[in-house]
């Protein structure tokens, strides 16, 4: 017997935390002084806007902190709300980019996307943000 799809009726814990997930900063506890911060996602998950077949990859984000830095576990939330959204590659890392700086304002950013190769293609997207320098 086939048992109704009931997860949109009734969704689990960690799917609810997803869908209600916002970037959260908290404040840098040594902002006068220039570390670097390296954090390593290598989960990732999103789909393909053309084929919707899903591409995984690697995504690392280092930067230079400035008066916040960016709360862990809802880095971790905020990326996992990728796995059902479609995107190109160059669209995701320069959208995550784009959303940790307006949170955190840090000195400093590179954010780079290390996709799985698929159908014998690899890509790897790499952006950088710095304080003071023009988009």
């Amino acid at each position: 017997m086939h048992k109704e799809n009931t997860m949109n009726k009734n969704p689990k814990k960690g799917t609810l935390e997803i869908r209600n997930s916002r970037l959260t900063a908290v404040p840098n506890q040594y902002p006068d002084r220039d570390y670097e911060v390296s954090i390593t996602l290598p989960e990732f998950t999103c789909l393909c806007p053309i084929s919707g077949y899903p591409d995984f990859a690697t995504i690392h984000v280092r930067y230079i902190p400035g008066r916040k830095i960016i709360e862990l576990k809802s880095l971790k939330l905020y990326i996992n709300r990728f796995r059902d959204q479609s995107h190109f590659h160059e669209a995701i890392v320069n959208r995550i980019i784009d959303d940790l700086v307006a949170c955190i304002r840090p000195r400093w950013m590179e954010v780079v996307g290390d996709f799985n190769p698929r159908g014998n293609v690899k890509t790897v997207v790499r952006t950088e943000y710095r304080a003071g320098r023009k988009k």
